[in-house]
């Protein structure tokens, strides 16, 4: 990770970025008006015709006041280019427009962290929560997923499932390859991977650990699917070793779960699964570490991402280091059978045996 070894700015080139910094904020809120009100997709459609103010404010409905406001700051965020009177979009407004990756983000930045994340300084004195309060009162999110207010909620599954879907069809070849019968999904969510293991293999048999509230979102969604008979349910509170797991499944499967926990919870997560699970089962393990991945940017979203886990998630977990966390694999009991990186958009991909 070259990019975070040597310091590549300038002097006056720091103190640029640095006023970037102190004004990001508000950048982020005129780039998410410029794609809400309308304003970029009336400059889309413009093409290389631009337009100027007045003919924007009249096709997006906006006051010539607000489009003229935020065109000048994107000018300065380069969301727009302009010459003369006439204002087009750039290359950075049409990906803020047009790239799901990009939505995905910002709606989960915008709708899930932008107010809680004034917290942020709180939650790392205390280790707690502090910026969940303003979404509800539970002592982590993942209590309150399935009541949070539903554009909350749209925008956390819409961020979640768009980097995990995108590594299904890898995924499920991999995982079916010895054809198990039997798969435990730990932190089964809403039931997309086992709804995906259910078309994919007729025969297999998925259960899933959750909690109850979100169980029963994922069972309702297998019943709508008519996979009742093959997916079912074993509601648990992983953190609480008094509620034991299941203790039959060729096949383990925890994707994009254990980094919602601090290393300690993790190590007692794995020691409890390498207690539970039958001696020849296999453990497959999905994850984004941000320190290896291809792009500074997925790095950069990744590290971002970890203060959401710190504000508003649980206080305490994050993105990890490949190394701290694998370190923890071992401490377990765990042999790395196969590490896979750069699947789907950044996930690594473990395959464990008990040691």
């Amino acid at each position: 990770m070259r990019w975070y070894q040597e310091d590549p700015l300038t002097a006056f080139q720091a103190k640029e970025e640095a006023q970037k910094l102190a004004f990001a904020p508000i950048a982020f809120q005129a780039a998410l008006s410029l794609r809400d009100l309308g304003i970029l997709a009336v400059l889309d459609a413009a093409g290389d015709e631009g337009l100027e103010a007045g003919l924007i404010a009249e096709r997006s409905g906006v006051s010539e006041y607000g489009v003229k406001v935020l065109l000048d700051m994107g000018l300065s965020a380069r969301i727009v280019t302009q010459t003369g009177a006439r204002f087009y979009l750039a290359r950075l407004g049409h990906f803020l427009l047009h790239d799901g990756m990009t939505q995905a983000n910002m709606d989960f930045t915008n709708d899930v962290c932008y107010r809680g994340m004034i917290h942020l300084s709180e939650a790392i004195r205390t280790g707690q929560p502090s910026g969940l309060k303003e979404l509800g009162d539970w002592p982590t999110i993942y209590e309150g997923l399935s009541r949070l207010p539903q554009k909350v909620r749209d925008s956390w599954f819409k961020f979640d499932h768009y980097y995990s879907d995108r590594s299904f069809p890898e995924l499920l070849r991999r995982v079916f390859a010895e054809k198990p019968k039997t798969l435990v999904d730990i932190g089964g969510n809403t039931g997309k991977w086992a709804l995906q293991c259910m078309a994919h293999d007729a025969d297999v048999q998925v259960t899933i650990v959750d909690l109850p509230g979100q169980l029963n979102v994922a069972l309702a969604n297998a019943r709508d699917a008519g996979y009742a008979e093959r997916i079912h349910g074993h509601p648990l509170n992983i953190l609480d070793a008094s509620q034991p797991l299941p203790t039959a499944g060729d096949v383990w499967w925890m994707s994009q779960f254990l980094d919602c926990f601090s290393p300690m919870e993790i190590l007692g997560i794995l020691r409890r699964v390498r207690a539970a699970m039958p001696a020849e089962a296999t453990v497959y393990i999905l994850e984004m570490f941000w320190d290896v991945q291809q792009f500074e940017a997925a790095a950069y979203s990744l590290n971002a991402s970890s203060l959401y886990f710190t504000c508003l998630a649980n206080g305490n977990s994050r993105f990890y280091r490949s190394d701290d966390f694998l370190e923890l694999v071992r401490e377990a009991g765990f042999v790395v059978v196969e590490q896979d990186n750069d699947i789907g958009l950044g996930h690594t991909l473990l395959c464990l045996k008990a040691g």
